[in-house]
């Protein structure tokens, strides 16, 4: 079954790039977002998984808008972002963190798991994929 993916990244390629991929692999296209207005405004509980850069067009918002997404919609929060260090791990109930650059292989594993963990599995994390202890 296909996952509702939501894209926070202002870069409009590096976002245009993973929707593709997305898009590719099967699941759905929540939309792009570039910043805290614009993510709030499209996610919804039909979302099942958002990819959440740090860095964003209003600036460093990306884990307030990782935790609001996770408390409010209950949505599977996976940080891509070149800067894992900005994220207060200790505060944030995202599933891990993918470092930039992302290659499509390791996009589909990182998806392919969070949505076996949604749906009750305990599958082996990726390499690439930084996990955090929630």
């Amino acid at each position: 079954m296909p996952s509702t993916i939501l894209i926070i990244e202002d870069e409009i390629f590096i976002a245009a790039d993973m929707e593709d991929v997305i898009l590719e692999l099967g699941h759905k296209s929540a939309g792009i977002a570039d910043d805290m207005k614009s993510a709030l405004a499209i996610a919804s509980e039909d979302v099942d998984i958002a990819l959440v850069d740090v860095n964003l067009s209003d600036g460093a918002t990306g884990p307030i808008i990782a935790e609001k997404l996770a408390s409010d919609f209950g949505i599977e929060i996976v940080f891509v972002t070149a800067n894992p260090n900005q994220i207060n791990v200790a505060r944030t109930e995202a599933v891990g963190a993918l470092e930039k650059p992302v290659d499509v292989s390791s996009l589909k594993e990182v998806l392919d798991y969070v949505i076996a963990l949604r749906q009750g599995e305990k599958p082996e994390p990726p390499p690439r994929l930084r996990l955090f202890e929630n």
